[in-house]
């Protein structure tokens, strides 16, 4: 069985109470009676010596004055001590006190025989024990069978007086009956006080333990919020306040782990991309150089064995050669700089420039492929406009969208450049008339080497590398770029921050 704190010390401070009591309780039993006897004796031997200065004074007179009279009922009275006073071995007294006493011939013979084992030093003829024995008096412990009553006595001697001390012991044994009695009560009393008082007390100190388990659970639950309200200075306050330490260190030194963990595991997951795309990669270009390379082994084989002695088809060979190698040239130049992008090798430098003017270099540098292919091209812009990003990297991105506008435009024969503002946002979209793409396909455009119509790309040298370096100059500027099919033909998008500097 489970108990709390709270309960175990306040068992404790009430077995600690009653085990105190109990040891009071004892030693009052067994030892009060014979303490309250020397402290009677001592006092019975202490009148016997006041009423000895008192009749110093009368040695040769009978009795006292009216002032030493009250004194020595005074005496009696507060030490409840009877005083007899004799002046011979025998008869009745010439004093007593508080009061004058009915001395029958009971208590004058009891007393006479007392005096005369006094002055013989005989004890046998009495039920007496001697308690003290000094030169002028003599204390006796004496039982009276007919009153069954048992008596502290002194006699002494007082020049020619007799002094005759009593006090009754019953009331002594009563007294320490009745006060073992009263203790047992008080006791009890006590214990039961005790137990709802330490259960009342003990919460006061078994609270702050309490506060600091349930802060300790939490701890161990890694919640750190709660902290231990520290009140006192004492050992309990100290020991929250180490508590409340212990907490922020392990709330520091988890967050340090967990920041080096998520590092970690971002390392791996990078270090994960890393090989994935380079086996990727080499995957795609082994398939992309497959068929240059073939073409290129195919026609150099032709030439060496003089299939063709013909001057023309010698010719025709060379040029498929040169041309099959300026594509894979353009594709390693690429690859270069898309893999430059995707590992952050390439350093994005920003700065202010016209697009306007960007955009008229790039159409002036396109027009004779424009021409060949007889597209009207649109662009209407003639103010300047200012924008904020890599001149150099935008210029490759407006140089593919157009590229890739050239090689799928059909039908109308349209190109058109268009700028769009929104808000502090230029969004240059780059319009061509032809086929849409099919929706399924749009999100894949992005990806390296991949090509909706394989057949067709391959007429025109295309290697599905261009939209994929656009992506990522776009994520290297932190901003969008995407693709729309319209009625009549499809529009490539992207965006860059406008500058009024």
């Amino acid at each position: 069985m489970k108990h709390s704190i709270r309960f175990k010390l306040a068992l404790l401070l009430t077995a600690l109470i009653a085990f105190t009591i109990f040891i009071t309780w004892f030693i009052n039993r067994t030892f009060l009676a014979d303490y309250y006897l020397h402290c009677k004796v001592d006092q019975i031997a202490d009148v016997f010596y006041r009423v000895k200065d008192i009749y110093a004074d009368y040695k040769d007179e009978l009795f006292l004055s009216e002032e030493d009279t009250l004194t020595m009922e005074r005496l009696s009275s507060n030490s409840n001590v009877n005083i007899y006073v004799f002046m011979s071995f025998a008869g009745a007294p010439l004093s007593s006190f508080p009061h004058p006493l009915d001395f029958g011939e009971r208590e004058e013979a009891q007393v006479n025989l007392l005096i005369r084992n006094y002055m013989s030093d005989n004890t046998d003829e009495i039920n007496r024990e001697v308690i003290k024995k000094e030169d002028n008096y003599i204390i006796y412990r004496l039982y009276d069978s007919h009153l069954d009553s048992n008596y502290i006595d002194l006699i002494g001697v007082l020049d020619e007086k007799i002094v005759f001390l009593r006090s009754n012991f019953e009331s002594i044994q009563e007294s320490v009956a009745l006060a073992n009695r009263f203790l047992s009560y008080i006791g009890l009393a006590a214990v039961i006080i005790g137990i709802i008082a330490m259960l009342l007390v003990s919460s006061k100190f078994t609270k702050p333990i309490h506060e600091m388990a349930n802060i300790a659970k939490k701890m161990s639950e890694l919640d750190f919020e709660v902290k231990y309200p520290v009140k006192n200075k004492d050992e309990i306050g100290e020991l929250g306040n180490s508590l409340n330490i212990l907490s922020d260190k392990l709330q520091s030194t988890i967050s340090e782990l967990k920041s080096a963990n998520n590092e970690l595991q971002l390392d791996i997951q990078k270090k994960t991309e890393i090989d994935e795309m380079r086996k990727e990669f080499l995957s795609n270009v082994s398939h992309e150089l497959k068929t240059p390379i073939s073409l290129i082994q195919g026609y150099a084989e032709g030439l060496i064995e003089n299939v063709n002695e013909d001057e023309e088809n010698r010719n025709f060979y060379c040029e498929v050669i040169i041309d099959e190698a300026n594509k894979m040239n353009q594709m390693v130049k690429k690859l270069l700089t898309l893999n430059e992008l995707e590992f952050g090798s390439n350093q994005v430098n920003f700065e202010r420039f016209d697009i306007v003017q960007l955009i008229k270099s790039v159409l002036m540098t396109n027009g004779i492929l424009f021409k060949q292919k007889e597209v009207t091209v649109h662009f209407n812009e003639n103010e300047p406009i200012y924008v904020w990003a890599d001149e150099y990297l935008i210029q490759q991105v407006v140089s593919n969208y157009i590229s890739n506008a050239l090689n799928h435009v059909s039908g109308a024969n349209i190109i058109e450049i268009k700028l769009v503002r929104r808000g502090n946002v230029l969004r240059v979209a780059v319009f061509n008339t032809g086929e849409n793409i099919p929706e399924e396909e749009l999100d894949k455009l992005w990806i390296k080497f991949y090509k909706v119509d394989k057949s067709r790309t391959r007429e025109y040298g295309g290697n599905g590398i261009g939209l994929s370096i656009v992506k990522a100059i776009m994520n290297s500027h932190n901003k969008e770029c995407g693709v729309i099919n319209h009625s009549v033909g499809v529009e490539f998008w992207f965006e860059v921050d406008i500058t009024s500097l």
